[in-house]
């Protein structure tokens, strides 16, 4: 199949997110729906049509702790009571699997309209504890759930890229550069992003992105390193993750507005792209950064593409500066083409909407190429899963 004579099932009408707030600012106080309620009404306002369309909402959140957040998302931006609402919990892959499942919504004839992405209201998530197994006993607090089984196949996040980058050979001096590279490009970019950021309690710019010295980079200290690896088998490189090469906790929210072809023409809605493909997969827990790559890789095969050479716009949630030198690597791309506004090491990390934000951002980017021009959004989540999707401007 190649791109050119595949028939989208789904057209993308719209789309828009919240400026991305680190943890404990600007959206301390709110909960997710409140976050992500402003951000749909003022996508349905920009298409022209009345939330009595929708027909459901598909909403990716992670740290929630249960529940249907989604229904929470429809009802508090207005959508009708009759609007189904689901919740995908894949940890950082859940705003573009949501997405993703949207259009199977559409593509089978479930829905004519959805609204799709994520939102992340980490600042207000759940204290996590477990129940005590006896009468009496105190109940253990905990930061994150198991995402495998076996705790030896369940690295932390940190020391799993820490690992990571020993073994490869990816040296705190490379990481940091990336990472101050991502800044760079944020602060350049941020007047490209007034139209894609709904004002919400007055924040409607990206405020993580700072311009840093390569003396402050060398003065942030490690969080971690992994000590029993010679990088280059006879000298100790540093290897090791400072706070700079790892993105920050934060809140946030994007969607996109789904429709059926039928369904644009009869509401006279004007689709700006296309869904093309997209891919979920899982792959070693151990590493999960490397999900990404995967994922890359499945959705280029499903877009009839054989290398990344031919995408005019490139967007990795890059949760460590180590995951996007890989990603790069491994997929033979110029580090210089992805995230040009600005990754997720610039935004900041809400989990649950982090992805659906980088396909806002890759949807915003398509919007300033020529016709036809190709997308992609790509994510690794925890427990080794993966996503990524290609989207075409029309």
């Amino acid at each position: 199949m190649s791109t050119a004579s595949a028939l989208p099932t789904a057209l993308i009408a719209g789309w828009a997110r919240s400026a991305v707030a680190p943890h404990g600012g600007a959206f301390a106080a709110l909960q997710a729906h409140e976050i992500a309620a402003p951000v749909i009404q003022a996508l349905l306002t920009r298409a022209g049509i009345g939330p009595e369309r929708v027909d459901a909402v598909v909403v990716g959140n992670a740290l929630g702790a249960g529940g249907n957040p989604a229904r929470l998302v429809a009802l508090a931006a207005g959508l009708p009571d009759q609007s189904a609402a689901f919740s995908i919990d894949t940890q950082c892959c859940s705003g573009l699997d949501a997405v993703a499942m949207a259009v199977g919504l559409i593509a089978s004839g479930q829905a004519s309209v959805v609204i799709a992405g994520g939102v992340e209201a980490w600042s207000r998530s759940p204290i996590r504890q477990h129940r005590p197994l006896r009468e009496g006993d105190a109940a253990v607090a905990y930061e994150r759930p198991a995402f495998a089984p076996d705790p030896a196949r369940d690295p932390d996040m940190l020391a799993s890229a820490a690992r990571y980058a020993a073994a490869q050979g990816w040296t705190r001096t490379a990481q940091d550069a990336y990472a101050q590279q991502t800044h760079e490009r944020a602060l350049a970019h941020q007047a490209f992003l007034a139209d894609e950021i709904i004002s919400i309690n007055g924040l409607a710019h990206d405020p993580y992105p700072r311009r840093i010295s390569g003396a402050l980079a060398a003065r942030m200290p490690a969080v971690a390193k992994y000590e029993d690896t010679e990088c280059d088998g006879t000298d100790l490189l540093d290897c090791s993750l400072s706070a700079l090469s790892i993105s920050t906790k934060a809140d946030g929210a994007g969607f996109v507005l789904l429709a059926s072809p039928k369904a644009c023409r009869a509401l006279g809605l004007s689709p700006q792209a296309a869904w093309i493909a997209s891919a979920s997969v899982g792959c070693p827990p151990e590493t999960p950064l490397l999900a990404a790559e995967a994922a890359t890789r499945a959705v280029l095969s499903r877009a009839g593409l054989t290398s990344a050479e031919t995408l005019a716009v490139i967007e990795l949630h890059d949760a460590f500066a180590v995951q996007g030198l890989s990603f790069c690597q491994a997929l033979h791309i110029d580090p210089l083409r992805v995230n040009r506004g600005g990754g997720g090491l610039a935004r900041g990390h809400p989990i649950g909407a982090s992805a659906a934000i980088a396909l806002v951002r890759v949807l915003a980017e398509l919007n300033r190429e020529k016709p036809s021009s190709l997308g992609l959004t790509a994510v690794a989540g925890a427990g080794g899963l993966g996503a990524a999707a290609i989207v075409q401007r029309l």
